[in-house]
Formats: C-alpha cells, structure tokens, sequence
C-alpha cells in the first residue's frame, strides 16, 4: 500500500543519534535561540479536523503565493503527500476510503481560517488520483510521487517549483516492497489552476543507488536567498537541501534560482567550498528528517529544524551563521510525546513554516501516523494529520547560553 511505503521508509532509515537578510521567522529582534519557550497551537492543529473529502494526509509544506515569506497580504499553498478521502459522521469512518499519493489545500491569508482554506484533490469520487504524477517510460511500473519542499521563484516569471521523490513498487516480499527511483523537479507556470495541467517535470541527474553508495535525495527543504526575494545582503542563490544515506546525513546544494532547471550549474557543499561534483557533498547534520526546513531566525543565525532521525519524538533545531553552517549544538524544541500518549501513534518530519511565522516565533508542523493504519483509523478517523507547535524566542539579552527551563514539552540536552 502507498502510505506503507512511507511507514516502512521511515522506519528502516531511523537511527539515533554559507548569507544575508531573508524574511526572518523571528522577525524585528536579535533573537536568542538559547531561551524559549514552546506549546502546541492548536488553532492550527485543529484547522485540519475535517469530517468530509480531504480529512487526512502527510508531508505539509507551505508556500507562500509571492515567493516571500515576510508578505502579509499573501496566500499559502499546502502541499501533502499521501492523502485520505472520505467522510466521516459523529466519530465514524464511513466506508468508502480513498487514498491518493498527493494533494494540496490553499489559504487565502495567513490566519488559520477554515472558511478561507480550500483542498484539492485531482479525480471525482470513486476515482481519485494524485495531482503529481511521474511521466515514465515505463508504464507497466507502479510509480508515484511523493512531494518535497518548493518555493514560487520570482527570478523564473513566478513559476513554482515543487521538489518530488520519485517511488516505485518492487512487488517483492522483502521487508520494503518499494525503492526510491529518482528525484524530479515539478514547474508549473504562474497563473496555472488546479490541478495544474501545463506541468512540466525534469529530472534531477544527481541520485546514486549503485552498489556501495550512499543515496542521495534532494528536495528535503529549500531556502531562497536571491535578491528578488531578500532586502539586503542576498547572495543571489537559491538553497537545496537533501539527505545522503540511511544515518540521515544533511546536505546541500545550490544554484541561480534563474537556472534552478539547469542542473549543470548546481554546486554542492563539500565542507570547504562549492563543487560542482556531486559526490563530494559533505555532510552538514546528521539524524535529520526526510522533510525539513531552513530558516533565518536573526541577522547570521540560520535555523535547522528537523525531528531526530525522522521517527523520533524530539522536535531539533541547530543554528548557523549561514544556509550550510557550521550549525551548532543540537536544541530540543520540544517532545511530542508530551502531546501524543497512544502507543499505537508515531511521529515524524518536523518543520518550519516561516511564512505562517509570528514575529519572534517558528510555527512547526509534524506528523502523525501508525502502523496499524486501517485500525486505528477506524478508531480515531482524524488521526492522520499535521499537529503544530508555536516555539517563541527570547530577544537577546546577553544572559548566560543555557537552554530555558521555562520551555514547555522539552527536556536539557
């Protein structure tokens, strides 16, 4: 099943253990990420309990309509993976499932307004389908899309551009029926309504799944630092962020985001400089997520935020003084376990939604699933969807660089 696929993803792929003036998610003050404090919001939350159609899905990243963050009056693009449809009445699943590989929701403004958000799922009922499928070769192949991060690209005519993790059913009777195939790169032209029919699709050249390497997937976050999106201090580059082997390995790449589609001009992080040679991309973090994000917080403190090796409870952020670091200690920003007490539930891929962002705040999303999919959906039909932590930080007061106790749902590490 598709979103087993995922479950089991995760699951075998957890383990343990450069810059300038964007919109700041922390906005007006030289924050101290040191002290914070940090609790559920759950008019977010809540906004995604949902009796009809769409009323459950996985993934959630945000895009903002302008390409920029900081624009009040603007409007969201929600992206999701694996998607449920259907209905629901008093606290019952009724039959008549449906599951999709993705869908998207919009939200005119930035409030969490259930009157202004619309979902969109591709199909009619009784036949579904994801919005975002592989164009293949191989048609006979059971291949889909998982979605990655994206950003409107105001140096590209506005188009947006949404990364992708192309995965295709084995059919075998391993322990993962599935295998990643390839990364693709989604442009759909400014302008362009649901459910987006002038697509185009490129692939990135730049996985590895021979023998003895690492794979490489790019598309876990993204962070536009052009001039077109920035005030001040841009350095004209747009930033991609994936993660190289089963340790969760952060890593990054970076490219004009006018040839974003031109991947002969990529460059990757090689720990001392930029190489246009793949292969000597060096880590920046590790124990990451698949999905999360990159932020600025201040002036020179660029924000990692991730859930520990994509399964764990512990929402992290490291800071750094650019989009590939050095990034420092790792922060726990909170535990959802202070939120999610069902055995049967998990958690995974925390991220930042800047765009939603407060001034002095992160608003981070993370999911929430299980492996006993069917029953427990039976049980608790509105289980699967996003929950949301507002984390507000302290502005700089020169005080000693301990973690606050005053936080809420995280421990000292």
């Amino acid at each position: 099943m598709k979103y087993y696929a995922l479950l089991v993803l995760l699951a075998s792929l957890s383990c343990g253990t450069p810059s300038s003036d964007h919109k700041e998610a922390a906005t007006g003050t030289d924050v101290n990420e040191h002290e914070f404090t940090a609790a559920p919001a759950p008019e977010w939350s809540d906004l995604f309990v949902r009796k009809s159609g769409w009323f459950g899905g996985d993934g959630i990243f945000t895009i903002p309509f302008s390409g920029n963050d900081s624009e009040e009056q603007d409007s969201v693009l929600f992206l999701f993976s694996d998607t449920v449809i259907g209905e629901i009445e008093g606290n019952k699943l009724k039959p008549g499932l449906s599951m999709v590989n993705n869908s998207v929701a919009v939200l005119k403004g930035k409030r969490p307004d259930s009157t202004s958000l619309t979902f969109g799922v591709a199909g009619k009922p009784g036949a579904f389908r994801a919005i975002f499928t592989p164009k293949t070769d191989k048609p006979d192949k059971d291949t889909y899309f998982w979605l990655g991060d994206g950003f409107v690209n105001p140096d590209a005519g506005k188009d947006l551009f949404i990364f992708s993790y192309k995965i295709t059913n084995t059919h075998g009777n391993s322990a993962l029926p599935f295998k990643e195939t390839g990364n693709s790169l989604i442009r759909i032209p400014a302008g362009s309504h649901f459910p987006y029919p002038g697509q185009q699709q490129f692939d990135l050249p730049f996985n590895h799944y021979k023998n003895g390497e690492e794979t490489i997937s790019f598309g876990s976050a993204v962070f536009n630092n052009s001039s077109s999106v920035v005030k001040t201090g841009a350095d004209g580059f747009v930033y991609v962020y994936g993660t190289k082997g089963a340790s969760k390995k952060l890593v990054s790449a970076r490219v004009k985001p006018a040839s974003v589609t031109s991947f002969d001009q990529w460059e990757f992080w090689n720990g001392t400089g930029w190489s246009k040679e793949v292969k000597s991309v060096a880590a920046l973090a590790d124990s990451v997520s698949n999905e999360l994000s990159v932020s600025l917080l201040s002036a020179g403190k660029y924000a990692l935020v991730y859930q520990l090796g994509g399964l764990f409870p512990d929402i992290c952020m490291q800071v750094g003084p650019t989009p590939v670091g050095p990034f420092g200690p790792r922060i726990v920003l909170y535990k959802t376990s202070a939120d999610i007490k069902d055995p049967d539930l998990f958690t995974y891929n925390a991220k930042a939604h800047p765009a939603l962002s407060g001034p002095g705040e992160l608003l981070i999303s993370y999911n929430v699933n299980t492996f006993k999919f069917f029953e427990v959906l039976e049980k608790q039909p509105n289980m699967y969807r996003p929950r949301f932590v507002r984390v507000k930080f302290e502005s700089h007061s020169g005080s000693s660089p301990e973690i606050s106790a005053q936080r809420t749902g995280a421990d000292k590490h």
